[in-house]
């Protein structure tokens, strides 16, 4: 399937699941109402839910409708991608409203829900209705990493399509393809994202990243007491806040300067006061979006210590093919030969442990000061 090939074309590594969702769009007798594409991070749920949106919406062979579907600006596609921690109320409930408005100018009204997995209960009721009783040319399709990150009443009602893990080779070619980065550090990258695609791809492009990645796993295997718990802990909050400005600065200040455009201040004006009402609100959804991507870059080196503790417990075992660390060998070795396994898995249990506690606001800075007491000492606080 080539790139030009719309919408299909930037859909990779997922035949089966286009099939699937090809025969859906062309024929009404194979199309469900409520779908839920389910797959690990990185593996292309939303791009696939936008080219199956971008099928249902337009024409057949309408590339014009097809392309302002993918580039997410058809009035006939309503979609949710959050940028805070969860999915607010206020937001599923706006969606419901848009799904029973009729299409204006396509085939169907699509609903995508990128990010369903962070939707609390409550919120998942209020889609209940919607998608037990839509109206008859409204298709709902939600994204999450599994079926069991949705609530049973809402997998109940959608059918659910599973998206294949790709392999690391696999990755690291579509990388060298892209990006044109040396096939080595493309191999890397990917082993390292664990086939996430586009972190894998910020990984062979970005040094820096590598760099950091490196250091981080590199400070956890050196944690020897409490001391050393607590300052590898504040690194890694420190690198992740940096890393969270800088994916969100740039942005936040085009969006800032947007606004102020928009209302007729000039550049470098006082904000008067009947519009600071407006710019306060903007900073504050500014200041959400930052606690997500903190929360989101924790989380990434908590999926980067699942690997490095995984790497361990194999050469516990007496497996040395498929490791991730392959770099890491040598100190991954000494601590496979210094602790017991069940140490091992006393801290990857406590990494899912805190992995819990953060999605529940625990403070960043003393969750992983506990994860890496444990790595200390093989005792849980």
């Amino acid at each position: 399937m080539s790139l030009g090939d719309v919408p299909w074309g930037a859909v990779w590594g997922q035949t089966d699941a286009v099939a699937t969702l090809r025969a859906a769009a062309s024929d009404p007798s194979a199309l469900t109402h409520a779908w839920l594409i389910t797959g690990p991070p990185g593996s292309g749920r939303s791009t696939l839910a936008y080219a199956f949106a971008a099928a249902l919406i337009a024409e057949p062979g309408d590339t014009a409708a097809m392309r302002q579907v993918i580039a997410r600006t058809h009035p006939d596609l309503t979609a949710l991608r959050t940028e805070q921690v969860i999915i607010r109320i206020e937001e599923a409930r706006k969606l419901v409203e848009r799904a029973y408005f009729s299409p204006s100018v396509g085939r169907y009204r699509v609903i995508i829900v990128e990010d369903a997995d962070r939707m609390a209960e409550r919120t998942s009721n209020v889609l209940l209705k919607a998608l037990e009783e839509p109206p008859e040319r409204t298709v709902w399709v939600l994204c999450a990493p599994s079926d069991a990150d949705l609530l049973p009443t809402i997998r109940s009602r959608v059918r659910t399509l599973r998206l294949r893990e790709p392999e690391i080779a696999d990755v690291a070619r579509l990388i060298v393809e892209r990006t044109g980065a040396d096939p080595a550090v493309a191999e890397q990258s990917a082993r390292h994202a664990q086939r996430h695609i586009g972190m894998a791809q910020r990984l062979a492009t970005d040094a820096a990243a590598r760099d950091r990645r490196n250091d981080t796993l590199r400070s956890v295997l050196g944690v020897r007491g409490v001391a050393d718990a607590v300052e590898v802990a504040a690194q890694v909050v420190k690198a992740a806040t940096e890393d969270a400005k800088t994916l969100t600065a740039e942005r936040d200040d085009s969006e800032r300067a947007q606004l102020l455009r928009t209302v007729g201040v000039p550049e470098g004006a006082a904000v008067p006061p009947g519009v600071r009402a407006q710019v306060n609100a903007l900073a504050d959804e500014q200041k959400r979006r930052a606690t997500r991507s903190l929360r989101d870059g924790i989380d990434r080196v908590l999926t980067d210590l699942q690997a490095l503790f995984r790497d361990v417990v194999m050469m516990q075992f007496g497996r040395t093919e498929g490791l991730i660390n392959i770099e890491l060998a040598d100190p991954l070795h000494a601590v496979a030969l210094a602790w017991p396994p069940t140490r091992t898995l006393a801290v990857l249990d406590e990494i899912a442990t805190t992995r819990r506690h953060l999605e529940q606001n625990a403070a960043p800075a003393l969750a992983l000061e506990s994860l890496f007491i444990t790595v200390a000492t093989g005792r849980t606080p």
